[in-house]
């Protein structure tokens, strides 16, 4: 009988992989962050199993509005997305991770999402588009009803640019409808929330899993997906235009 890898089995190491959680809530810092809060108990998953890992703030930066990737060279006065943009693409995890707002991702998650979009036509060193080959997740949280809307948008985002999502992508935790106790909030039940541990504890070991799958194995192959191949008239499984 095979036996199955516990807390303290070192099996399963992943100290190749790094992993960027996009913490996507309205307060800046250094005001405390519910949604931190769930990332945390992600990322700590995530470091015990040898993942570097960095956690970002996107209120904190000057994200300029817009779809390019660098809105400095169309007339806006700055833009800290090429920065974070770097930080994009050192990792083989992204976990977008923000709070519920009238049954909606926030603001900030949108604009995040958009500069993401923004990228999406640059491509990597096989002439597919740049983020594949990564793993992507998300972290919800909020006090009303959302998760699972929240959760279908950003994820459907992410595989749209190309970042590839594992089983059970998700985890989140909401407390009672209406106004009532934020995740951290004394006595609000969330840290200790079985339903999101157990979430929260699949969806990071299902994104370490992937992305490692993903690594050692160079990524997405490099077939039939090719966008420079396309373009130079080498159209696979699609009528050539030049001989219609």
């Amino acid at each position: 009988m095979a036996s199955t890898a516990t807390a303290s089995d070192d099996t399963y190491r992943f100290d190749d992989l790094r992993a960027l959680f996009i913490n996507c809530t309205l307060k800046p810092s250094p005001e405390p962050s519910n949604t931190e809060g769930l990332v945390d108990k992600s990322r700590a998953i995530m470091e015990g199993r040898g993942v570097v890992t960095d956690v970002v703030r996107a209120v904190d930066l000057d994200l300029a509005p817009g779809v390019y990737p660098d809105m400095t060279e169309h007339g806006l006065p700055g833009d800290a997305w090429p920065e974070l943009y770097e930080k994009v693409m050192a990792a083989d995890i992204l976990v977008l991770a923000g709070p519920i707002w009238l049954g909606d991702n926030s603001s900030v998650t949108k604009r995040v999402i958009e500069r993401l979009y923004g990228c999406s036509g640059l491509l990597n060193a096989q002439g597919q588009y740049a983020y594949y080959g990564r793993a992507g997740g998300c972290l919800i949280t909020g006090n009303e009803d959302g998760v699972k809307h929240c959760a279908m948008n950003i994820l459907y985002s992410l595989q749209h640019l190309g970042y590839t999502i594992p089983p059970q992508a998700d985890a989140g935790w909401i407390g009672p409808a209406g106004p009532g106790p934020s995740y951290l909030d004394a006595g609000s039940g969330g840290p200790e929330n079985d339903f999101t541990n157990r979430n929260t504890s699949f969806m990071t070991w299902n994104l370490m899993h992937l992305a490692a799958l993903l690594k050692h194995s160079g990524g997405i192959p490099a077939h039939g997906n090719q966008r420079a191949e396309w373009d130079a008239g080498c159209r696979s499984d699609a009528p050539n235009p030049d001989y219609r």
